[in-house]
């Protein structure tokens, strides 16, 4: 990446909604799956026609499409591995993310024509590991999230004949990289075989523990204490690295990945939004140019944020001290109510409800480049699938939302 050139963002990709979120709320690339091996079987993917057609409205765009096969499979899944590393050049795919060495080897002799990308499941940590993997044809490594800012500086640098990417928002496996156990010992469903069931954001009980280093006597660095009835005790923050978007485009890093290929087409479309403004306005500070007015600030990029936020945002180790994101007291969680689908014919929009929506309440348009104008309560009027007027749309339904704004557009959500 050139000096001081805006890195590539990267969104997720699991299912045809999210795709269409993230094109339309700012993704300079997407990476996404089929139903099987590429480490997420819990989200629908895209095989077959679903693929191309994938590949096709994103280049449409002007963005670009990485698929994921970097589950660790075993001799009986290696048949599959084959067949689709053969179809990959065909289906004009800009690049292969990969993990297990075997994969990356078979890879480099059915596809040579794809570019390699390393997943983060392959945990690079090192020089020499990097020197490994451009040996063994990878164009991209993904850096492990257990690296800190200077650490990864140093190793962008020491590289410039190769590509680095850098996650920057959403969950942290508790193990190395997703190569936990847990899922596989509790419940049967490796997730090194994108079967993950999560047992670490599971709640518990019947636990009090504390855990103190003998030297330092410094306070807990383990406290978990179960509530009244169970607790989640090993699920870790969220990584946001939003606040310190300016260090990140000044380690030069290619491309900055957004995790979340199970989550929803709201939750894709707000965190690609608040990134594209994030890497907006660190490229202006960069490059010494002055605000623009209209931008959105950091705050209200950190408030977009905590929209999505399930769990405690935080630094990750980015930084020497982890820094925790906290919500300002005045917050006022506002879901995602619907997302316009089309305009219909007698005028309006129809709508796919995604919460419960209440039309006493203003509601607010999120339209890229995060404007949020609002639509104020009685100056637009909800109908349902029967197309009769109601105060009150329920999740699963479809309906019509009629107001006068052009701000509309198919794609777009809206919260209340």
């Amino acid at each position: 990446m050139t000096e001081h050139a805006l890195p590539e963002l990267l969104a997720p990709a699991g299912g045809r909604e999210q795709l269409e979120a993230a094109i339309l709320y700012g993704a300079d690339a997407v990476y996404l799956g089929g139903s099987a091996l590429s480490l997420r079987a819990k989200c629908r993917g895209f095989d077959g026609a679903d693929l191309e057609n994938a590949v096709s409205l994103a280049h449409h765009a002007g963005v670009r499409v990485y698929y994921c096969l970097n589950a660790l499979p075993f001799d009986v899944h290696l048949p599959f591995i084959e067949e689709q590393l053969e179809k990959l050049p065909d289906l004009g795919v800009d690049g292969l993310i990969a993990a297990d060495p075997g994969v990356i080897r078979l890879s480099r002799r059915l596809c040579p024509s794809v570019e390699l990308h390393l997943s983060t499941q392959a945990h690079s940590v090192n020089a020499a590991a990097v020197e490994f993997w451009r040996d063994a044809g990878a164009r991209r490594v993904n850096l492990a999230r257990e690296l800190d800012r200077d650490t990864m500086t140093r190793l962008i640098q020491r590289f410039p004949d190769m590509d680095f990417e850098v996650f920057v928002h959403g969950a942290m496996c508790l193990s190395l990289s997703g190569h936990c156990l847990i899922s596989a010992w509790a419940n049967r469903r490796s997730a090194n075989l994108g079967l993950c069931t999560q047992p670490c954001r599971f709640e518990y009980r019947g636990l009090t523990l504390t855990v103190e280093e003998a030297v330092r006597h410094d306070g807990p660095f383990l406290d978990v204490t179960q509530g009244e009835d169970f607790s989640a005790i090993w699920a870790p923050m969220d990584l946001c690295l939003a606040r310190w978007m300016t260090d990140v485009v000044r380690m030069g890093p290619a491309a900055v990945k957004l995790e979340g290929r199970t989550k929803s087409g709201g939750y894709v479309a707000q965190v690609t939004d608040a990134y594209r403004a994030a890497l907006t306005l660190a490229g202006r500070t960069v490059a010494g140019a002055s605000s623009d007015a209209l931008s959105p600030s950091l705050d209200a990029i950190m408030e977009e944020l905590f929209q999505t936020a399930s769990r405690p945002l935080c630094s990750g180790f980015f930084l020497p001290e982890r820094h925790v994101e906290k919500k300002p007291d005045d917050f006022i969680p506002r879901p995602i109510v619907a997302r316009i689908l089309e305009p219909v014919a007698s005028g309006g929009w129809k709508i796919q409800v995604r919460s419960p929506w209440n039309a006493e309440n203003d509601a607010v348009i999120l339209l890229p480049g995060m404007r949020r104008p609002i639509l104020r309560a009685g100056a637009y009027a909800l109908e349902n699938h029967r197309g009769e007027r109601t105060t009150r749309l329920n999740p699963g339904m479809e309906g019509v939302l009629r107001c006068e704004t052009s701000d509309i557009r198919p794609g777009v959500y809206l919260r209340a």
